[in-house]
């Protein structure tokens, strides 16, 4: 089981990160919650993990914060809550919020996360409010591990060329449909922000009240 790396950023195409471990190149996904807070490429970062093994595939998932990997493993766990949602989940609010939204039962604001129906959102409120005492300790504690928090990315003056269409396609990642994609993309595109910064943005506008 790999749990914890540290390691150089060599490539950031959210929600895909790469991580250059000893001279071994590991890939992970992450939620924009990780995201947010990760270094310029060229930074060294620690991160804990959790893998998932698939028949198909070994995939890798890196967090800034113990409680984001408590809360992704604990939505593992519900009927019908996969690795895909799970980021969508963390990538579209925060996890305090995500544990208001169960205490409150507040069905809206979790269908507001794509690929959350009324069925799913009603299952996550029955099935992780007995689930949040386990992680209840992890939650309290924001602090991000050494190294995950601080730089942020750095805004490139006049925006990359890319920064658009990079957040597109990490909004697609995330469950959105490529037309709303695209729509909340270049509207909270100004031309002069980073890829992380046009996707805080779009999920902003439309996941918080």
């Amino acid at each position: 089981m790999i749990g914890r790396l540290k390691g150089e950023i060599i490539g950031k195409r959210p929600p895909h990160l790469l991580l250059d471990v000893n001279g071994v190149g590991y890939e992970l996904e992450a939620p924009m919650s990780t995201f947010y807070d990760l270094p310029p490429v060229g930074g060294t970062v620690t991160l804990v993990t959790h893998l998932a093994v698939r028949e198909d595939a070994h995939c890798l998932y890196g967090f800034g914060r113990e409680r984001d990997r408590d809360l992704f493993r604990a939505l593992l766990k519900v009927s019908g809550v996969g690795a895909k949602i799970g980021l969508a989940i963390l990538s579209g609010m925060d996890a305090d919020r995500f544990v208001r939204c169960v205490e409150q039962e507040d069905i809206t604001a979790l269908t507001r996360i794509p690929g959350i129906g009324t069925k799913t959102a009603q299952r996550l409120v029955v099935e992780m409010r007995d689930r949040l005492d386990g992680i209840g300790a992890g939650f309290a504690v924001a602090a991000a591990l050494p190294g995950a928090a601080g730089g942020g990315a750095a805004a490139v003056p006049g925006g990359a060329p890319s920064a658009l269409a990079d957040a597109v396609s990490a909004l697609i990642a995330l469950g959105y449909k490529p037309a709303d994609a695209n729509r909340m993309g270049r509207a909270a595109d100004d031309g002069a922000k980073t890829s992380e910064e046009i996707i805080r943005s779009a999920l902003r506008a439309v996941n918080v009240p």
